[in-house]
């Protein structure tokens, strides 16, 4: 009992650490075939002929096939153009058939009876390419002259979007004391889930239903994308499941031309199909993160007071589009610039942009990670210009606790509001923890001693659980349908209750925290809750989880449908103990009545009684079992300040973590130790961003950061041991008063550490540096004046 704010251990590891659990590799089935799939060398080519014959002929080869076989089926759908613009959408096919945009695209495949097979026959499909001009940087395509990758996109322009006041900003920053300006490059990133991307499919021909298994966070929107608009078949006639998925990071969210082909595949060739992808796929055909090339200028009194933020965004969104891509750097970044600061005026431009790179859509934090860069980095900038503490800019500038809910600057976020806030207390408590005064000493008696220490700070807002509907859907934001979500609980005559979540859980632990909301909710053990998701056969449709909206949207479905359980249970105990359903109340899974707790029915004797049927009130239907879809009013907002501490080497330029500090409030917490692994895991994605991660193409479009040898993720001894704490601010807006978790230390940490490694060089007149900041290019920054500290 009381299960809420319990750190009980995962229930889905055991099957994790033991080997038990079935990932998409892990799939079998009856005369199962296997795909590979030939992919374009080239960044920009037009196809003109495609041999398949040797291939054909290859031993154990069953098939072979090329985009042209599948012209019947429709490109693949995007679901969130950029609201309130024109978007020029490019999506891609099941395989292309006549062009590609960036390399990696899929031109042919090869089915076969083992992936080795397959493998070793792609070799042998002969492919007649006329390669075309390159463009990779986002800003540069859109200069005149600059290769076209699309006739509907003229200068390579997918939308031109914007949001807040340009008039009232510009003459902010005519007013202000000080204007400063800066340029900002946020790299592009690959995500490196554990388990990359798979798909295997089944088609019955009797029923003429698919069955479709993949690495997916969002299977009933999978099922929707695929039915609806590329094959134009019921939804009734395909099921979709996502076995266990070795993480996402938003890269498993998105529709793929493999899923399709595999699905087509199946009915074409008479038996299942699956395909796993490589490493190497995985960093060229599934989708990349960030890149963004922005312009700012912030305005400033003397005091520090910010007066206007003006900021102008290239966002690269790849050769073709994601199926989400465009909402990103619009909607999800754009409209959370004002962060947690008070700024009179801001306006913001984004220029989505075609090249010949992969796909760029969320990749954890999603915008806001981009956003917060922006802000943070603009701070300590404010502070350097001016002589502040970096601490006093941020503090005068935060929106007052008493000003919530609160309503950002010139409508940029399209008339909702901040839900709750004490940006002041996070601040705080982690200046305590680290003992700031103590450090700053510190620092300086380390740098009379040729050593040097940086402290670095990030303070952030987030928006999670994307909402109302109304606002992220078509007539607002543009997002392609709703985004609410489901939950059923049904329980058994046993007492066991059985939970179906339209969540999907891929690592969140989405099977411990959604049982511990019903076992708090009926007052009965967290053991006798079972939690089922990722099949849309069982499961009410939901939208899956990404944005961390598990909790607030998820979470708060499940806790309405326990609700409704009590209340139906309430009634059919004043039935049981012939009493008025007044007199009653629900408390430690007994229905009572007031003042007479003998008086009373167990939850389990109601579910006895509700199974059976044998005496119900009249016009009540047996079982207990209730559904509820939940459309939040608002989004949530979580907040906080992350703390870095670095050593930069001056004769390396090497940078190590010594120490990070993060306070985060994501309000009402429903497991302590999983929030804590979830900002764990944040904080590493974030750091690795700041010094070690980004994806390089050379200027014919290859990605030469294309394997784990040259892209680089660090490993455990790169991070520090974390001092992580929270403050506790509810969330307004639902009933559990939940925020959201999953993408805080993302968001916070990077800027944390770049402004950490930024501080340590500021004897050195370095005032900024461009991610990932590589020891070579620390180095070189501070022996740019001859290494004079």
């Amino acid at each position: 009992m009381g299960v809420l704010g319990q750190s009980i251990k995962r229930r889905e590891d055991p099957r994790l650490i033991t080997g038990e659990a079935k990932f998409l590799d892990d799939i079998q089935l009856p005369g199962l075939v296997h795909a590979a799939i030939l992919r374009s060398p080239f960044a920009h080519a037009k196809i003109k002929s495609i041999n398949t014959d040797q291939a054909k002929a290859y031993p154990g080869v069953i098939g072979v096939f090329t985009g042209k076989d599948f012209m019947d089926l429709n490109p693949l759908p995007c679901a969130w153009a950029a609201g309130g613009v024109k978007n020029n959408l490019n999506t891609p096919r099941c395989l292309e058939p006549d062009r590609v945009t960036h390399t990696g695209m899929g031109v042919a495949v090869v089915v076969a009876q083992d992936r080795y097979i397959a493998e070793d026959a792609l070799a042998l499909i002969q492919v007649d390419w006329e390669p075309l001009p390159v463009v990779t940087d986002a800003k540069k395509a859109t200069e005149p002259g600059a290769p076209q990758l699309h006739e509907n996109a003229p200068n390579n322009i997918e939308c031109e979007w914007e949001c807040g006041d340009a008039a009232a900003t510009q003459a902010a920053l005519d007013g202000a004391d000080v204007v400063i300006k800066q340029t900002l490059i946020n790299q592009r990133l690959i995500p490196n889930s554990m388990e990359t991307r798979g798909c295997a499919a089944q088609y019955n021909p009797a029923s003429e239903e698919y069955t479709v298994w993949m690495t997916s966070q969002a299977p009933h929107v999978m099922r929707l994308l695929m039915t609806a608009f590329v094959f134009g078949i019921p939804e009734t006639k395909m099921r979709v499941i996502s076995p266990q998925v070795g993480g996402g990071f938003g890269t498993k969210i998105y529709l793929y031309p493999e899923y399709v082909l595999m699905a087509a595949l199946s009915k074409k060739i008479g038996c299942p199909v699956k395909w796993s992808e490589t490493r190497r796929e995985n960093y060229i055909a599934t989708t990349h993160g960030r890149d963004h090339i922005t312009d700012i200028e912030i305005g400033v009194n003397k005091d520090g007071a910010l007066m206007g933020l003006h900021v102008k965004t290239y966002a690269n969104m790849g050769g073709i589009l994601s199926t989400i891509a465009p909402g990103i750097p619009t909607t999800l970044y754009g409209r959370l610039l004002s962060g947690p600061y008070k700024i009179p005026h801001i306006y913001c431009h984004v220029s989505n942009v075609y090249t010949n790179t992969a796909m760029v859509d969320a990749y954890r934090g999603a915008g806001r990670p981009e956003a917060t860069y922006v802000l943070e980095r603009a701070m300590d900038l404010v502070a350097n210009e001016l002589g502040m503490d970096p601490t006093a800019v941020r503090r005068k500038n935060f929106i007052p606790s008493d000003e919530f809910p609160y309503t950002p600057a010139d409508n940029i976020l399209a008339g909702l509001t901040y839900d709750s806030g004490n940006y002041t207390l996070t601040l705080d408590k982690a200046l305590d923890m680290l003992d700031y005064t103590g450090f700053r000493q510190e620092q300086e008696q380390a740098r009379k001693k040729d050593k040097y220490l940086g402290v670095g700070f990030s303070s952030y807002i987030e928006l999670c659980g994307v909402a109302p509907s109304a606002w992220i859907g078509l007539p607002g934001q543009g997002w392609g349908a709703g985004l609410w979500e489901s939950a059923n609980i049904r329980m058994h005559l046993t007492g066991k209750v059985v939970v179906t979540t339209g969540s999907q859980n891929h690592g969140q632990g989405h099977e411990t925290t959604m049982a511990q909301i019903v076992a708090d909710q009926l007052g009965i053990p967290v053991e006798d809750v079972l939690v089922e998701h990722s099949d849309t056969a069982g499961a009410p449709f939901g939208y899956g989880s990404y944005g961390s909206r598990s909790g607030a949207v998820g979470g708060v479905a499940v806790y309405r449908a326990a609700e409704r359980i009590k209340e139906k249970a309430k009634r059919l105990a004043a039935h049981m103990l012939e009493a008025n359903v007044q007199d009653l109340v629900y408390q430690d899974g007994k229905v009572m009545v007031k003042g007479t707790p003998a008086a009373s029915k167990t939850i389990q004797e109601i579910a006895l009684a509700s199974a059976v049927g044998y005496s119900l009130p009249e016009g009540m239907e047996p079982f207990l079992d209730e559904t509820s879809y939940y459309d939040p009013p608002n989004c949530t907002y979580p907040f906080g300040t992350h703390i870095c501490v670095v050593e930069v080497d001056k004769h390396t330029g090497s940078t190590r973590i010594l120490r990070y500090v993060a306070v985060d409030d994501v309000g009402n917490v429903i497991n302590p130790m999983i929030v804590d692994g979830q900002v764990h895991g944040g904080i590493a994605q974030g750091a690795a961003q700041a010094l070690y991660e980004g994806a390089v193409y050379d200027d014919n479009g290859t990605l030469v950061s294309g394997s784990l040898m040259d892209y680089a993720v660090p490993t455990a001894h790169m991070l520090p041991s974390y001092e992580t704490a929270r403050t506790v601010t509810p969330s307004p807006v639902n009933p559990l008063g939940v925020k959201g978790a999953g993408e805080t230390g993302t968001i916070a940490s990077t800027p944390a550490v770049v402004n950490a490694v930024l501080d340590a060089l500021k004897p050195f007149g370095v005032k900024h540096l461009d991610m990932p900041l590589t020891p070579e290019k620390v180095w070189r920054a501070m022996n740019s004046n001859g290494g004079k500290a």
